[in-house]
This record gives C-alpha cells, sequence and structure tokens, in this order.
C-alpha cells in the first residue's frame, strides 16, 4: 500500500512499503532473500522509492510535533553558543597568512589572506578580525556568495601557485564528493575558462605556475583511479594522463613535500601504501619511493635533503620513524631514527630545522614529543586526564615556534605555540563558546573490563560537577571502532544541551579504532570485528552497574561505521538500550559488500573481508551484518538518518533497514527515518543547519529518555 504524504501528515503512523522477492546471489552458490532490494536506485529517480522516502520524511514531521518546541529551544541553545563572527587562528605561508572567518549569520566561511609585513602575525590578525578590520585582506573565497541558489554546497580552497598568483578551488553541489576544480587570478580577481569536472578535489601546482596536477575520480565508483596533468588554457578534454591505479583497493592522492621540491601520488589501501614523487620545478617521470608490498604501509617527507617515512616495515606494528637518501627508491637504504616501542603508537610527525615534532598514542591518549638535534626529548604538557592533543597547522619548517591544538570533553578547542628553545608556551585561540563557563563540568577517564576478562577498555566521560552518581541518570554514550580511526575527546557545544539537562555523556574508546595502538585496530577488524560491538556492550553494563546511568534511560550514538555498531548492538542487546540514534548507518554489510560497483567497496577488502572471493568472510559478516540479523523482538526506539546522495553509505541501506526492522519489532517504541533529501554523507552544508539536525535527534532522545526540563 502506498502512504502519501498528506495521509501520513494527517494521521502519525509509519508508512509502510511494497515488499518485491529478490534473491542476492554469491559467487560460491550462497543466497538471500531481500525483499527490500528494490529501493536502490543509482540515479534517485524512482518515483515509488522518492515517495516512500518522502512519506517517512512526513511521518517523522507528525510524530515529532509535539517535541517542536524542544528542538527549537534545544537549537537556540546551541546556537547562542557560537560567536557568529568568529575567524580560525592565521597561519603563515610563502609570505601570506592564511585563514577562514564567519560572517554574523551566515552559514558559510570566507577564505581569505594578508600579505605578511611590518607587525604583522597571528595574534594581530585576529584581533583585527574580531574588530571587524579587514581592510587589508584578500579574499580567497566567500562561500555564502557561491552557494546561493544551492541546497546543498560546499567548496574551499586547494592549492595556491609557488608565485602566490593562482588559487585552484574546488566546489561539490550535491555532497557526493565529486568535486569541480576551478581556477583563479588572485592577482586581477579574474575566474579563468579552466574548469575541470569529476575530481576528488585534489590538485597540486607544479613550479612554474601553469601546470596543475589532479586526482580524477570513476565516475560511478567515485574510486580515485588517475592523475591527469593540465596545462592552463587547455581543455581539459584534452588532460594528459601521468598515472592510472589498476588496483580498486587502493585510494590515491597527489601533495608536494614539505620542502616543496617534489609531487608525489601517494596510494594507499587498508594494509600497504605507495609513492612515487617527480621534482616540482621539472616534473617528468614519476619515481618509486618504496615498491607496494603487502602488510608494509608508509608515507613520507622530504626536507633537508633527505627524506623521513613512518612506516610499519620490519615487525615495527606500532610504526618507526627511519630516513632515506634523496634519490632512495628501496627500503634497503632506510634507517632508524625513531626505533619502534611496542607501547608507543606513532600516529604522526612534522619536520622543523632544528627539531622534529611527533604525534604518539600511549595508554590511551595522544602525547607530541619535541625531538631535539642533541639527541634529547621532552613531552608537550596536558593538563586533564582525559584530553586530545595534536600537531596544528605548521607550514614553514625555519620556525622555532611549534603549533599544536588541545581539547577535552570540557575544554573548547584551543591553539597553543610553544618555543622549542625558550620553553615559552602561548594560547593563540581558545573556541569562543558564550555562556559556557568551564568551572561547572568535569571529565574522567576510566577503563571499563571486557567480557575476555583479559582487555581494559578507556571511556571518556563528561557531566556536571552537581550530577550525581545514583543510578538514576540518563546517559548518552557514543562510538565508532572502525578503521582506526581514534575518537578522541573533544569538545562539542551541542552536548553542553544534555550535560545541562543531567545526563552524562560516555565516549567509548572501542577496539576497530587505535586509541590504544595498532593492535587495538587488529583486534576490532576482519574476523575480530565481534569485538567492536561486545565492546560497547560491556562499557555500557559496567556504566549502569557502577551507579553512572539508570538501565532504563540509555542511549547509544553512532554514524556511518558507527551506524552498523548501532545496528549491531540493538541486535544483540536490546535490552541495554532505551534509544539509539543512528546516522547514515552502514547496516547491509554483505549486499554491499558483494557489489564492486558501489563506491568504498573494493578498498575495503581488507577491513571487513571480502564476501565475493571468501566463503568463510562471507559467513562471518553475515552473523552480525544488522539488517541481516533483524528478527521478531523488542527494539528500542530509533532514530535514523540518511543523505538522498551519500556516495559512503548508500541512502538503500538504512531505508531497508528501517522497513524490515518495523516488520519485525514487537515493541511500542517509535523507529523514525529521516532522510535528507539535498545532502550526502556529510548532512546538510552550512555551520547551522546541522545543529537543527542534531537538535530534532535531541528532542527525540530526550523525551524517549524522560529528560524533563527544568522549570
Amino acid at each position: 500500500m502506498t502512504i502519501t504524504t498528506a495521509q501520513a501528515q494527517q494521521n502519525p503512523t509509519p508508512p509502510d512499503v511494497a515488499k518485491k522477492p529478490h534473491v542476492v546471489k554469491a559467487p560460491h552458490g550462497a543466497e538471500r532473500q531481500d525483499e527490500y532490494y528494490w529501493l536502490r536506485d543509482d540515479k534517485r529517480e524512482n518515483a515509488e522509492m522518492l515517495g516512500y522516502l518522502k512519506a517517512e520524511n512526513a511521518y517523522v514531521d507528525a510524530l515529532m510535533a509535539p517535541l517542536k518546541p524542544l528542538e527549537d529551544k534545544i537549537y537556540d541553545e546551541v546556537v547562542a553558543r557560537i560567536k557568529q563572527d568568529d575567524s580560525s587562528v592565521p597561519y603563515r605561508d610563502r609570505g601570506y597568512w592564511y585563514y577562514s572567518r564567519f560572517e554574523k549569520g551566515k552559514d558559510y566561511p570566507v577564505h581569505a589572506r594578508r600579505k605578511d609585513g611590518a607587525g604583522v602575525d597571528a595574534i594581530g590578525i585576529q584581533k583585527a578580525n574580531e574588530a571587524g578590520d579587514f581592510a587589508s585582506e584578500e579574499i580567497l573565497l566567500d562561500v555564502n556568495v557561491l552557494a546561493k541558489g544551492h541546497d546543498y554546497y560546499a567548496a574551499n580552497p586547494v592549492a595556491i601557485s609557488q608565485d602566490n598568483k593562482l588559487m585552484v578551488w574546488a566546489d561539490d553541489t550535491n555532497g557526493r564528493r565529486q568535486y569541480t576544480l576551478r581556477i583563479k587570478n588572485l592577482e586581477t580577481g579574474e575566474a579563468l575558462a579552466d574548469i575541470i569536472t569529476g575530481t576528488s578535489g585534489n590538485a597540486v601546482w607544479a613550479d612554474d605556475g601553469k601546470t596543475l596536477f589532479y586526482v580524477e575520480n570513476d565516475p560511478k565508483t567515485l574510486l580515485t583511479t588517475k592523475v591527469k596533468r593540465h596545462t592552463l588554457g587547455s581543455a581539459s578534454k584534452d588532460d594528459v594522463l601521468v598515472y592510472e591505479e589498476k588496483d580498486d583497493s587502493f585510494y590515491m592522492g597527489i601533495g608536494r613535500t614539505r620542502d616543496d621540491e617534489f609531487i608525489c601520488i601517494s596510494v594507499s589501501s587498508t594494509v600497504s601504501d605507495e609513492m612515487r614523487c617527480t621534482p616540482a620545478a621539472n616534473p617528468g617521470a614519476f619515481a618509486v619511493l618504496s615498491p607496494r608490498q603487502r602488510d608494509v604501509e608508509y608515507d613520507a617527507e622530504h626536507y633537508n635533503g633527505r627524506w623521513v617515512i613512518r612506516t610499519n616495515a620490519d615487525g615495527a606494528t606500532n610504526f618507526k620513524l627511519v630516513t632515506a637518501p634523496t634519490g632512495s627508491t628501496s627500503r634497503k637504504d632506510w634507517r632508524d631514527l625513531v626505533a619502534h616501542d611496542p607501547d608507543i603508537f606513532i600516529e604522526g610527525y612534522e619536520l622543523f630545522n632544528d627539531f622534529t615534532a611527533v604525534s604518539e598514542r600511549s595508554g590511551g591518549l595522544e602525547r607530541v614529543r619535541i625531538l631535539k638535534q642533541d639527541g634529547s626529548s621532552e613531552y608537550v604538557k596536558a593538563d586533564e586526564t582525559a584530553y586530545s592533543m595534536g600537531l596544528s597547522a605548521n607550514p614553514e619548517g625555519d620556525s622555532d615556534w611549534l603549533r599544536y591544538s588541545y581539547t577535552s570533553l570540557a575544554t573548547p578547542a584551543t591553539t597553543y605555540e610553544l618555543n622549542v628553545k625558550t620553553g615559552e608556551r602561548r594560547q593563540l585561540k581558545q573556541q569562543p563558546v558564550p555562556g559556557y563557563d568551564p568551572s561547572k563540568y568535569t571529565t574522567e577517564r576510566v577503563w571499563v573490563p571486557a567480557r575476555d576478562g583479559k582487555t581494559k577498555i578507556p571511556v571518556s566521560l563528561v557531566y556536571r560537577k552537581d550530577f550525581k552518581r545514583d543510578g538514576k541518570g540518563a546517559l548518552l554514550q557514543y562510538g565508532y571502532g572502525s578503521y582506526g580511526a581514534s575518537m578522541d575527546p573533544g569538545f562539542s557545544i551541542g552536548t553542553v544541551s544534555l550535560l545541562d539537562r543531567g545526563m552524562i555523556y560516555a565516549l567509548a574508546h572501542i577496539r576497530g579504532g587505535q586509541e590504544m595502538g595498532r593492535g587495538w585496530y587488529e583486534d576490532g577488524k576482519m574476523f575480530n570485528k565481534k569485538n567492536t560491538f561486545t565492546d560497547f556492550v560491556d562499557v555500557t553494563r559496567w556504566l549502569v552497574d557502577n551507579q553512572y546511568a539508570a538501565k532504563d534511560r540509555v542511549a547509544a550514538m553512532g554514524g556511518s561505521a558507527g551506524g552498523l555498531l548501532m545496528g549491531a548492538v540493538s541486535n544483540i542487546a536490546p535490552q541495554d538500550y532505551r534509544v539509539i540514534l543512528s546516522q547514515v548507518p552502514f547496516v547491509d554489510v554483505v549486499t554491499t559488500m558483494l557489489d564492486a560497483s558501489i563506491p568504498l567497496t573494493t578498498n575495503e577488502y581488507d577491513e571487513w573481508g571480502n564476501p565475493e572471493a571468501s566463503k568463510e568472510s562471507y559467513a562471518y559478516m553475515l552473523s552480525y551484518s544488522p539488517y541481516d540479523n533483524l528478527e521478531k523482538k523488542a527494539y528500542p526506539a530509533m532514530f535514523v538518518g540518511t543523505g538522498l546522495w551519500d556516495s559512503q553509505v548508500q541512502y538503500w541501506e538504512p531505508a531497508k533497514y528501517v522497513a524490515r526492522l518495523r516488520d519485525l519489532n514487537t515493541s511500542d517504541y517509535p523507529i523514525v527515518f529521516r532522510t535528507n533529501m539535498e545532502a550526502g554523507h556529510g548532512g546538510k552544508s552550512g555551520r547551522f543547519r546541522r545543529y537543527r539536525e542534531q537538535a530534532e535527534m535531541y528532542s527525540f532522545m530526550l523525551d524517549q529518555l524522560g529528560v524533563k526540563e527544568t522549570p
């Protein structure tokens, strides 16, 4: 039966959707029934499918109508914490200071620069921006102007030519991350006729200021498959193919080295890397730095006449730093600079004339270590027990000042500079949060025992200091746990609205991330994937058992691969959650991983497994895939969101999931499904719109948890 939008608005009853028999086959003979497979439409044109999504949106509108005042209140609270005319910390590069700023009431940034000169520094530019003094400013892009007439719009500068005269920039008008490259003459403001479509948004200039190298996407899969060379003034159809990646399990990017000596093409799969470089002054053939080898990962920078390489080669599970001479094309030339340490994971590094800054992880926390030329080293100090610290923008290697970022669940994002020679530290900027008083909140790090009896899971908590740990509170627990992506504790202006209503927020650093080093990631991928799910549930149960929350007042939240997490935990432990918030969720694992035409599938065989080639992978993935493991039982209340134009997790995954979930769910709790009809994986564009989406989700959650408004 078809439900019209008008009917759904009049009667808040979930829309029904047709079942159409379809068999999904695997090459090794396995078959599965998928009655909602027909909801997939790669062109997003099927009238019946679009009608269903619109009916679901109308149902959400009708069901959530009584909560609109609460949604508006939360939205107003969050927006009030935004300094609307804020700007980023300027950084200097080749004689200019670059930054972005927002204007009051506007959704998009203005990207700008100021010429370096006497008395011009980062703090001075910040003060000028805060005072509204833009007299000496050169606007690179005013995205507010460019975005007019678009429901979705994203644009950013990509690269400035070495003579500072030309800028290549990229824009995306639907959220599919398929970018168009455009070129602007920064001296005249003129837009050049050169327009290149179908790119990843990644490009670099050669030294001559006339030659541009860029990465082209495959139009169907969006895989980064080719690097091309464009000469200004020529037609893009005549661009020369420089490199083509034949292995569809690799991603590709292009950039310049730290010293600007080389242009390098980098290709990366889940388990291996390869770089090939050419001189930026006279580009020719791209020479391989070290041939790809399975289970050997590396990334490299060139500075002060040598390569410095981060790699896991030779058993360096947690990575090490090595050096190699400029002409090296083989691992036989690599020599240790920072040896491997099984207790310290090396995440990144930055090269300077007189020191090297290394971003590390140990004990579940980030640290920045400074290695000096005399062989000594020291760590940058932190002020809290649970925090996030990392290298910031440091484009100039001849500086004595190291920039780094610091934040926690209670501390707004802060940028510091540390003088490595004198030890002087200065705060350049802290995110302004009007009305927020950090002294009212506290953050805590706890360690939760996993069910295996030997693993301890780090968890970051934040709550108001007047929070009572009496087993009656409401909890929102967030998790991700995939791709080795570490979910570090960072400040969120939206979370404050929950804390001020008496809730506690928990960030579970579960396996599948890299918070505890490379082994933490390996223990949460492929045939260890279920550890991610059980870790999350074990954290929930521990927090409830230790009186942080009431058993019937727990909400869980995750997005993308974190949406897979939400689908898995609601299948294996629905009784532990009162409400689930799931954004752009990856829930139809087996069908997606059987289809090489879907963006990201082939890149991720070493993350999830290849169910087409391996019966074992097929069986294991099938055993946890949320869509395939739905069954007739009571599920928590759910808010599921997606974007029609999502290229990372296609809209039909959550659409099918919600349809089948409604068929099987025996509880009376609502299941709502919101589709953003104009956006992709990241949601709506613009800095305010995403907070409207967040406010809607939070109002749903607060209502389900019985969190009352204070008088």
